[in-house]
């Protein structure tokens, strides 16, 4: 797995200001998206603002603070969960986290994102 390509530090930071704005607008501004996910030992519901984008059935979210975040360890764990994207609601299943190694079959795009950072990709069922 590379390594992220944030620091910690400002990954809380993130989590404690940013997402609390993005979280906002992020369900209505592409490329922005919301996942929605419990926690592994509260079983709450969070809900964190991510860039993601579709193709076909499939939800790609490139990692930049790595793979070891909670919201990831939450959907990985619990192996669904929900993603709010261009105003509508979806569920996702079948987390999992891909390496440049693993990503021969996404898009152009997310193969080129898989050389610099891990990436979370989930099928998407409406």
């Amino acid at each position: 797995m590379p390594k992220p390509l944030m620091p910690r530090r400002l990954r809380r930071i993130n989590k404690a200001v940013t997402n609390r704005v993005q979280g906002v607008y992020a369900p209505y501004l592409p490329p922005l998206a919301v996942i929605v996910h419990k926690g592994r030992t509260s079983g709450r519901e969070y809900r964190t603002p991510v860039t993601a984008f579709r193709s076909g059935d499939r939800l790609i979210v490139g990692l930049p603070y790595g793979a070891d975040t909670d919201w990831v360890r939450n959907l990985l764990a619990e192996e669904r969960g929900g993603v709010e994207r261009l105003g509508r609601a979806h569920r996702i299943v079948r987390p999992r986290v891909l390496s440049a190694a693993d990503a021969d079959d996404l898009p152009t795009t997310a193969r080129y994102a898989a050389r610099y950072m891990d990436v979370l990709v989930a099928d998407l069922e409406d």
